[in-house]
């Protein structure tokens, strides 16, 4: 492991760079691991199953019936 000192700037300006080099596939591939640790997180949030939001798929001869 490589400790280095840096201001916040050129740390962040460190991220940047190395965030852009990232091709768009792996920028995504990234963020969507980093939303799934993310959301392993405890919290005291109690979520709520509510059925707001369904999408239902049927075959247009179905709709008929």
């Amino acid at each position: 492991m490589k400790i280095t000192f840096q201001t916040k700037e050129e740390s962040n300006q460190k991220q940047l760079e190395e965030f852009l080099s990232l091709s768009g596939a792996e920028r995504i591939s990234r963020f969507l691991n980093l939303m799934e640790q993310v959301s392993r997180f405890p919290t005291k949030y109690k979520k709520e199953k509510k059925d707001n939001f369904i999408i239902r798929l049927y075959k247009y001869e179905d709709l008929g019936k």
